[in-house]
């Protein structure tokens, strides 16, 4: 192990002592990990989460595995690295029994690009659970969007210039470029690009290239770039930009930034392009010996300070903001908050949602009255369905966006929905995810799911069973506003005489409403047993 710091974990209750109260025992905090499997290396963070919801971190290890290198290059993982991968993973499981550690439900262990695209990833994951009882779990961009988003989200609303304005966050690193686009809080675009230190460096070694053409090879990749980015930031106002990642950290601390501290720091981006112009003429070795750096962080520094002196000037910016977070923090936080989607992300999802609805013209009201609905049909009919919250935010993204294959068809418009939320990016929601939101969006009208429908028979018994669950509460919803007036806000629904039995209060006539309920209930009734009847309760 490299740089391995240790600390030690705090154990047992602890006791609190309130003057003129008896003293309480609060609980003592539970130590937990998370191991991050990357494109070069394998790092894990212990920490302990407090009943507060507080976070402490007691230590991080790293380990190189240049994984990336391999499946970049033959997309797959040889069965050497799979055994350096489990040999590892079997050292870090005996540190995690020195911090009482011992239940692999207590460690999430997550993979990015070098596993998600390699074609024998089961293969790795099924060898890795069965040495050492550990899920591995590959995560898609828009999760690792997600944790990017926990792990940044407090320090840009600490700092009143990045809170009040317009922020790119951009991690470049070993297989992919993240970015987030972010203004006071809320999330406005979000991105992956096959764009990574290490992806580059392979190309310029097929490439057989010469020095002097390194770095016009690197700088070519970086402005295609360059150009998407363009249309991402879509830069109105002044843009702020925060960098992520650990090539950028070790450049600050070499401009003279011994510490962050958690705290961001400020650099000037003439300083990092003449640190830049300075690392991409020294090999790997000589960067090494000049900068103390580990040997992962010499192969890629060049290629990823490029990429950020890039980005950086190529949006006029003489600063830059540089965050002490990394995806192990918002790994950590997701872990001390259940997995739960909290309010606040759960808004950003549907901003996002509302955003790629704009985009295609559809019908705004509707969609908003047709997703309150079925909002408040998923909490009114919680006994009948028995899903969790995640769900509901399925549900209300598919009804916000059932309609928006009307642009390109009005007849067939449920199935091109169905297509245009599949091959769309929705901040906050992996590719099942979206599939799933796809699904329901697509069985709000016409054909009910069947065998035949192969993105529905794709899915598992249980998320198939969830997606018909969804689809019929949509049904209902999208019939309550038939009239797309949005005249029916409020709804009671309670369950009689095996019929569920809707009553809206404040309207004097439904029969339009009801013949619409006539035509779109049947799934529902399939599904949950249960024909519906609207009754007027004026």
């Amino acid at each position: 192990m490299s740089d391995i710091s240790r600390a030690n974990p705090a154990s047992g209750a602890s006791t609190t002592t309130v003057k003129g109260t008896v003293d309480v025992k609060q609980p003592p905090p539970r130590p937990v990990a998370v191991i991050d499997i990357g494109a070069s290396a394998i790092r894990m963070a212990i920490a302990e989460i407090h009943p507060s919801g507080e976070v402490r971190k007691l230590d991080q290890l790293i380990q190189p595995v240049p994984l990336g290198k391999e499946t970049f290059e033959t997309r797959r993982l040889s069965r050497r690295s799979i055994e350096r991968v489990v040999r590892v993973l079997r050292q870090y499981q005996r540190i995690l029994l020195e911090y009482g550690i011992d239940q692999p439900s207590a460690v999430r262990v997550v993979a990015t690009s070098a596993v998600r695209e390699a074609s024998n990833r089961l293969a790795f994951a099924d060898r890795v659970y069965m040495v050492t009882g550990l899920h591995v779990e590959p995560i898609d961009e828009a999760e690792v969007n997600r944790i990017t988003y926990m792990g940044i989200t407090p320090q840009l609303l600490a700092d009143e210039e990045l809170s009040n304005g317009k922020a790119m966050v951009l991690e470049i690193g070993g297989g992919s470029t993240e970015v987030l686009v972010v203004r006071s809080g809320n999330v406005l675009a979000s991105h992956s690009y096959r764009l990574g230190s290490i992806r580059m460096l392979q190309t310029i070694d097929l490439a057989r290239a010469g020095a002097k053409r390194r770095r016009a090879l690197l700088e070519n990749h970086i402005n295609r770039m360059l150009t998407q980015l363009n249309e991402l930031v879509r830069s109105e106002s002044q843009l702020n930009l925060v960098a992520v990642g650990g090539d950028i950290r070790l450049a600050t601390r070499l401009l003279g930034h011994e510490s962050l501290g958690g705290d961001l720091a400020s650099v000037s981006v003439e300083r990092l392009a003449e640190l830049t112009d300075e690392v991409l003429t020294l090999d790997e070795e000589e960067i090494v010996k000049k900068y103390d750096a580990t040997f992962i962080e010499a192969q890629t520094l060049g290629p990823a300070l490029l990429a950020y002196s890039a980005v950086a000037r190529h949006f006029s910016l003489d600063r830059i903001y540089v965050s002490d977070t990394n995806m192990r923090d918002g790994l950590l936080k997701d872990m001390a908050s259940g997995g739960r989607w909290t309010a606040e992300f759960r808004n950003q999802i549907i901003r996002s949602a509302l955003s790629l609805g704009r985009r295609f013209h559809f019908d705004e009201m509707h969609a908003r009255s047709v997703a309150e609905l079925s909002r408040k049909l998923f909490y009114q009919l919680q006994s009948q369905h028995r899903l969790d919250n995640r769900h509901e935010v399925i549900l209300y993204v598919a009804a916000l966006l059932h309609e928006i294959g009307m642009q390109i068809n009005v007849r067939g418009h449920h199935k091109h929905s169905l297509y245009i939320i599949r091959h769309s990016e929705l901040f906050g929601l992996s590719q099942s995810e979206l599939v799933e939101v796809a699904l329901v969006a697509r069985y709000y009208r016409r054909a009910t799911p069947q065998p035949t429908h192969a993105e529905y028979m794709s899915l598992d018994r249980e998320h198939r069973v969830m997606v018909s669950k969804l689809a019929a509460i949509l049904r209902i919803a999208a019939a309550l506003d038939d009239t797309r007036t949005s005249r029916i806000r409020e709804i009671d629904c309670k369950v009689d005489s095996n019929r569920l039995i809707i009553e809206i209060p404040g309207v004097n006539d439904v029969s339009l409403e009801q013949i619409a309920m006539k035509q779109q209930a049947g799934l529902f009734r399939d599904v949950y047993g249960l024909p519906v009847m609207l009754r007027v309760n004026g």
